[in-house]
């Protein structure tokens, strides 16, 4: 079976790249789209996809109506999301408490230094002691390995005399008897004697009773030893776990808190192993994340950002705003690998990208300027004029990490450490294009104007703060416009001079006509939301009503043109199913195999929008191979009902009327002949050899039907 599912990939990919939704647009009769298709169009493009009677529902509302809807996300219910949300506690909490919550490895140092108070809190000490122990096991394991080999040192050259002495103390031990030797010499000098003696042992032993035979226990060297008590922990914890698991939740919660740490240490790589799923069930929203922080407390942030950010693409009732959500983050990257970025970027997406995300451009911009996570990001924090106070070796006032306040009074004049980046890609990606009509000159002039924009307490409940001690003094040029002395304040002239820009007008409306309409939009409607973003002072709902009400978006060559990322993939799977989502974290790893980890771009560009960047044959298999994982059950943590896809009036048997029918409720019947006669000659084979068979065979067939339509080409389009 997997064999022909891959060769029906490789049918499906062709089909795909060689115009399969072009075949699917000759096949419509009427000119334009009609009703269901501007619905189906609407939902594809405003949404990360149709759930189940989605497209009946905007039917029944008007699509206009309920685009202009989705316009004003503060007017629609999300109860239904929140709830979802609510066990999701690190989304509640600010960086200071994430510190303090779940601890890295220079906070767990700082406690064993005596630098930072043990918390009195049970939960969050068995963290901390499960932390301090692991890394004084590292330690110790660091301390126990053999050193390198140091080189002998150079010797001079002999000279004449010390070469005959040499000489004759060569001869001279060369005729000494290996008795006269020192035993590791000896060894050495006669392997001949060796090699006879351990031949003859070997006869001795040969020959010898059972007890000669007893094989000699070789002694362990200290990593053995170490390594050996480690797998014995190992197997000692997996065991302890497989007790536990049949305790109820809160009498198994308490076991684990009762443990030595030791054996809690133990518990925690069992997780890591992939024991801690089951384990953990039944646990409530707390309990599950102590056990987890005691693997690993910085994972607890990571998969929890995760969860949340599928959750809200899957369940949130206000689409456009998870859409443009998304559009503005990858728009305004920052990277959760980055340090401590992770403590950062909840607050980043939520109090600074959504807010904003239907609002003004220019107060979007300010306030990624001034978030933390931009300024750590692109290392604008420790930016420093050359010509500041602190370059001149002034005396000022430093913060540390946890917002301990020092002075520091420099005896000499420090390097400027004048940091370009954030000049850079405000002006290469945020405003005005990599062809914006700047120079390297300006990037210098920005980077100093932003000199001063750092953060206060970074690891601490950061927040944005302005230190003159480290800006650039003296007025500064930027395009041509001389930007005054003023402090912060020459940040947002620059900000305000390039968010009214028509460059910056004309670069936002191409990236959200190609989020919108196609990888390459039309000129026309590019300069039409250009003028409107500039009459309208960068309103960004107002350049998205342009472009909904555009014949351009409503034009048949882009219906179901736009090739899905792989978050827009997989988001519009589980929508697609109506699938129940009891574990987003097993989809985030979906998205990883698929090359686009959640919050994981690295460069400052963000994820492509583009179909070339994620078209080939290799991901459409993986894609392919998700949806049949999914349909099928395999992927744990999210349910799916295919026999509800199936349709009720349809019998399992007629594998045409099932076919059909879910051509109807995951694609609205947008299925080109070759995908739907590929699909039937799959299921074909399969059916003549389960004849009569159990009515699990049939739903299997069901779910690889639902599989395949999702691992369609059309499918793969929005």
């Amino acid at each position: 079976m997997k064999s022909s599912v891959v060769r029906l990939a490789a049918v499906l990919f062709c089909l795909s790249v060689a115009g399969s939704v072009s075949q699917l647009r000759a096949n419509k009769t009427e000119a334009g789209l009609n009703d269901q298709k501007r619905a189906v169009h609407a939902l594809n493009r405003l949404t990360f996809g149709p759930r189940p009677d989605d497209v009946q529902k905007v039917m029944a509302m008007g699509v206009d109506r309920w685009i202009d809807q989705q316009l004003h996300p503060d007017k629609i219910s999300n109860d239904a999301l929140q709830a979802r949300l609510a066990p999701l506690r690190t989304l509640r909490m600010s960086s200071k408490e994430l510190v303090e919550n779940f601890p890295d490895n220079q906070v767990i140092r700082q406690v064993m230094d005596g630098k930072r108070s043990m918390p009195s809190d049970p939960a969050q000490r068995a963290i901390y002691q499960v932390q301090i122990a692991r890394l004084q096991q590292k330690t110790e394991s660091k301390q126990s390995q053999p050193e390198a080999p140091v080189a002998p040192a150079a010797q001079p050259e002999p000279s004449a005399n010390e070469s005959a002495k040499t000489a004759e103390e060569l001869a001279a031990a060369a005729a000494a008897t290996p008795e006269s030797m020192p035993p590791d010499i000896a060894d050495m000098a006669s392997p001949a004697k060796e090699k006879a003696g351990n031949s003859a042992e070997a006869q001795q032993s040969s020959s010898g009773d059972e007890a000669s035979m007893t094989p000699v226990q070789a002694k362990l060297t200290p990593e053995e030893e170490a390594e050996a008590k480690r797998r014995q922990d190992r197997l000692y914890a997996d065991l302890e776990s497989q007790n536990l698991v049949n305790l109820p939740p809160n009498e198994r919660y308490k076991k684990v808190m009762a443990m030595s740490t030791e054996d809690q240490l133990g518990l925690g790589e069992s997780f890591r192993r992939g024991g801690g799923e089951e384990f953990l069930f039944g646990l409530d929203p707390k309990q599950k994340e102590t056990l987890l922080a005691m693997n690993n407390p910085q994972f607890v942030i990571a998969e929890e950002l995760n969860q949340a950010k599928l959750l809200r693409t899957i369940y949130s009732e206000r689409q456009l705003e998870e859409v443009m959500t998304d559009f503005w983050f990858n728009h305004f990257n920052v990277f959760l690998g980055k340090g401590p970025e992770r403590l950062l970027i909840n607050q980043y997406e939520q109090d600074v990208i959504r807010p904003h995300a239907l609002g003004k451009f220019e107060d979007l911009l300010v306030a990624t300027a001034k978030s933390p996570a931009m300024l750590f990001y692109l290392d604008n924090w420790m930016s420093v004029g050359p010509n500041s106070i602190k370059a001149q070796g002034g005396p000022v006032v430093r913060y540390g990490p946890y917002g301990r306040p020092h002075v520091v009074r420099p005896r000499q004049r420090r390097a400027s450490g004048l940091n370009e980046n954030y000049g850079r890609e405000l002006l290469e990606l945020h405003t005005l294009s990599v062809n914006g009509g700047y120079s390297q000159r300006d990037v210098t002039e920005v980077a100093k104007v932003f000199t001063g924009w750092t953060i206060e307490k970074v690891r601490d409940g950061a927040s944005f703060k302005y230190d003159s001690s480290i800006h650039e003094p003296g007025p500064k040029f930027v395009l041509g416009h001389k930007i005054k002395a003023k402090g912060e304040n020459e940040g947002k002239d620059v900000l305000h001079m390039l968010a009214t820009s028509p460059q910056t007008a004309h670069f936002i409306s191409f990236k959200l006509a190609q989020r919108f309409v196609s990888d390459n939009p039309p000129a026309a409607l590019v300069d039409r939301m250009a003028s409107t973003f500039e009459k309208k002072k960068g309103d960004i709902r107002e350049v998205l009503i342009t472009l909904f009400h555009s014949p351009e978006f409503w034009s048949d060559q882009t219906y179901r043109a736009k090739v899905k990322t792989p978050l827009e993939f997989v988001a519009s799977a589980v929508r697609a199913t109506g699938a129940d989502v009891q574990d987003g974290l097993v989809l985030a790893r979906q998205l990883n195999r698929m090359g686009m980890p959640l919050y994981g771009s690295q460069p400052p560009t963000g994820y492509s929008m583009k179909a070339d960047t994620w078209v080939s044959s290799s991901s459409l298999l993986t894609r392919m191979n998700f949806a049949l994982a999914l349909t099928s059950g395999k992927v744990r943590g999210v349910k799916v009902d295919t026999s509800q896809l199936a349709g009720n009036e349809a019998g399992p048997e007629d594998t045409t009327t099932t076919l059909s029918t879910m051509e109807a409720t995951l694609l609205a019947t947008d299925v080109s002949k070759q995908t739907h006669d590929s699909i039937l000659a799959q299921l074909a084979e399969p059916e003549k050899k389960n004849a009569g068979a159990s009515p699990d065979s049939k739903s299997s067939s069901a779910s690889t039907m639902a599989g395949l339509l999702l691992g369609s080409p059309e499918f793969q389009r929005r």
